[in-house]
């Protein structure tokens, strides 16, 4: 309440100081002759006052200019009405535009804002003539009568228009039809609140939206080597819709397992829990890093103007491929928790680092046959086979939880045996 107090009065002051800033302007001759020229024609009224709502932005702040122009009798009360009446509209027009890139039912409430006020229009041009002349025999000084009015008129076109809501939001769904790309937002589908009393279950509904954030990280691989081959541009619309999808169904993920009251859990509940939330902060840690290096790449083309070798796009999509397939293999072991599985994930996490230093010493070994493609891009390059390197890291962690230290100790000891 104390912060609501606090933006009240912020918000009063603000006002007042835009009447007091306003009043030296009633003063400006070009002032005076614009507004004089109203007439009272409340079309034009109206046409003027929503321009200046929209050139302050704000309706209230329009209103209060308005008043302090009908207080230094600059204009008439009739014009002034119809000033208030259009910074209305204008305000509500304001709304309209700032809610185009919103979801559809965003846009049909401000839609249905506008249409409402154009209605008070309509229905007060009848009496507007007799409302004028009853106003300016009550003794109230102009400021106060242009403000009472904004209050009564908004009031009063509230409770006429009230019954219609049923009518006006049937006209504004046939108007504004949902748009195609608004299906593709990825919320969460499989996270019910009532499971949670049920760990089992809830674990369950957490695994199945997790593995949505793998689909959609899978995805973002795709775009990525689509990128590297010049297929598409680096950060496209739809890249950034899936960044913005694994990030969504990641925090709803954290918050759902946060609601599940751990002291309840069995100890492989418990271990289920934990791996669920790693794999999604995994996950969530390689869709972010998938769009650092696509900007990467992106800045690389556009403002240097530079592209792979022949030989270093193979190399960056032999990788790519290794990381497919490494990806795929670490959902399907926190899904199943097949040891023999994680056994096979750690075996080809090894070949992958195996490979990127192999693909690595190629590159300076090109570097040092002065290939020029490979000297302009050597720094990107190496940038993202240790993005890939990083990556790979964050896919095959789930072997981990599967396997436990002792068997991932063992499995590296033989590893380093082997190599020679």
């Amino acid at each position: 309440m104390g912060r609501v107090g606090i933006g009240l009065g912020l918000i009063i002051l603000a006002l007042q100081l835009i009447v007091e800033a306003a009043t030296p302007i009633t003063h400006a001759q070009g002032v005076k002759v614009l507004f004089g020229s109203l007439t009272g024609d409340i079309l034009l009224d109206a046409l003027v006052g929503a321009l200046f709502a929209m050139v302050s932005y704000s309706s209230l702040a329009a209103v209060l200019l308005t008043a302090t122009l009908a207080e230094a009798g600059v204009i008439s009360l009739p014009v002034a009405i119809g000033l208030v009446i259009g910074a209305n509209i204008g305000s509500g027009l304001l709304a309209f535009i700032s809610t185009n890139m919103q979801n559809t039912p965003g846009r049909q409430v401000a839609l249905g804002s506008l249409l409402y006020k154009l209605l008070g229009l309509l229905l007060i041009i009848p009496v507007l003539e007799p409302l004028a002349h009853w106003m300016d025999s009550l003794n109230y000084d102009a400021q106060t009568m242009v403000i009472g009015f904004h209050v009564i008129y908004n009031s009063l076109r509230c409770a006429l228009l009230l019954p219609t809501t049923g009518w006006m939001a049937k006209l504004c769904s046939a108007l504004l039809q949902p748009r195609p790309e608004t299906q593709r937002e990825a919320g969460p589908r499989h996270l019910d609140p009532a499971a949670l009393s049920t760990p089992s279950l809830a674990l369950a509904n957490a695994t199945r939206e997790t593995l949505r954030i793998g689909d959609i990280v899978e995805n973002l691989l795709r775009a990525m080597l689509n990128v590297l081959r010049g297929q598409q541009s680096a950060v496209t619309q739809e890249v950034r819709q899936l960044s913005d999808d694994a990030e969504a169904l990641y925090s709803a993920v954290k918050l759902y397992l946060a609601q599940m009251p751990r002291e309840d859990l069995s100890d492989q509940d418990s271990h289920r829990w934990a791996e669920t939330i790693e794999l999604a902060v995994n996950l969530n840690l390689a869709s972010d890093l998938i769009e650092r290096m696509l900007r990467k790449v992106q800045q690389q083309k556009t403002s240097q103007r530079r592209s792979f070798s022949d030989v270093g796009l193979e190399e960056m999509a032999e990788l790519h491929t290794q990381l497919m397939a490494n990806l795929r293999l670490g959902l399907n072991v926190y899904l199943s928790g097949n040891p023999e599985s994680a056994r096979q994930l750690l075996k080809e996490k090894r070949t992958f680092r195996a490979l990127e230093r192999r693909l690595a010493h190629a590159h300076v070994s090109r570097l040092q046959r002065k290939v020029v493609q490979s000297i302009e891009t050597s720094s990107l390059h190496l940038e993202l086979i240790a993005d890939m390197k990083r990556l790979n890291s964050l896919f095959c962690a789930s072997a981990y939880a599967v396997l436990g230290t002792a068997d991932t100790g063992a499995l590296l000891a033989e590893a380093t045996q082997e190599t020679p």
